[in-house]
């Protein structure tokens, strides 16, 4: 085959489609013509390979061609537009859906830590089951405070996070049984009210409160929406609605597996709050707004981002084209 010849016979073609590519946007006669030409030039591409291998002819047709079925295909997104629907839309979804519950939750541990606390405090009894009178005044005096500042504030920052980080995965991943979640729930809520009712009986409930309050605000309230989350996959399980009940599950399951990939710098934030502003010499006062300030952030970013994704239509699932389609159902 003439090369030269090749060349100067398509090189129109070869241009036009260079033109068509760099136009943002194409009208329905224009877009038939790229399509058209597309086609064409990848015949040319082979036939160059095939009969006339010149490397110069080949990677300029090779690189049109590329270009040319990104535009008739379409690409992919960039990885960042991904991660910021993540945050933006599908997480706060996500959150909000299981808003109702997280309060739900959030109740029953002021309670049920509430309750233990008071028993705790009012019967010397229990407090003597629990320790001894000189570990009793160790906590009260020492080992709560020094809990926070024992080790360095990074390091233990890390192990802050890892800890409740497997709390809440643990939460999520287990909740379709319905009972592991309730079972680490009611233990860590009957071990913080228990804490709190030993530190009453030595009158040092302000210490307790002033200690735990800037990173508990923010760390428990992540802890509930795991909890929350995988309670909702349980009750798709048990009462799948309109949906069949696979259906059910792959949804909620998928919004499951967001909130605990979304709550990873939560948890993250709420460490660091604890190992930097907790044990700070702030006054009390100063710390608690820290922490308020921190969840009250995380609190609007569900409520408005949140309540403006679900009004849209979202649930906290995939994308449709990546999720498959959904059956029809009545009702």
């Amino acid at each position: 085959m003439d090369v030269d010849a090749f060349v100067q016979a398509h090189s129109g073609e070869w241009a036009r489609l260079e033109q068509l590519l760099k136009r943002g946007r194409l009208d329905a006669a224009e877009a038939d013509e790229l399509v058209s030409l597309y086609q064409r030039v990848a015949t040319h591409l082979s036939v160059v390979r095939s009969s006339a291998p010149d490397p110069s002819l080949v990677a300029r047709l090779s690189t049109l061609v590329n270009r040319a079925r990104q535009a008739v295909a379409g690409s992919r997104e960039p990885v960042w537009r991904d991660v910021a629907r993540f945050f933006v839309v599908e997480f706060p979804a996500a959150l909000h859906r299981a808003g109702r519950l997280t309060v739900a939750v959030a109740v029953a541990f002021v309670l049920i830590g509430g309750v233990s606390g008071w028993w705790v405090a009012a019967n010397p009894d229990v407090q003597a089951s629990l320790a001894s009178d000189a570990d009793i005044r160790a906590l009260c005096e020492v080992q709560f405070e020094a809990y926070y500042s024992e080790n360095p504030a990074a390091s233990f920052a890390g192990q802050v996070w890892t800890n409740n980080a497997w709390i809440a995965a643990q939460s999520i991943a287990f909740g379709i049984t319905g009972i592991f979640p309730v079972y680490v729930f009611v233990t860590n809520a009957i071990g913080v009210g228990s804490t709190g009712g030993l530190m009453a009986s030595c009158d040092r409930l302000d210490l307790f409160f002033g200690l735990i309050t800037p990173h508990g605000l923010l760390e428990l309230t992540a802890v509930f929406v795991a909890l929350a989350a995988g309670l909702r996959v349980f009750w798709a399980w048990v009462d799948p609605g309109p949906r069949s009940r696979v259906e059910a599950l792959g949804q909620e399951g998928r919004a499951m597996i967001g909130i605990a990939v979304g709550l990873v710098p939560v948890l993250l934030v709420s460490g660091v709050v604890e190992a930097y502003v907790t044990p700070s010499p702030l006054p009390t006062w100063a710390r608690i707004a820290v922490g308020a300030v921190v969840w009250g952030a995380f609190v609007a970013y569900v409520v408005v981002l949140g309540g403006r994704a679900v009004r849209a239509g979202e649930t906290g699932d995939l994308r449709k084209e990546l999720r498959g389609d959904r059956d029809l159902v009545s009702g």
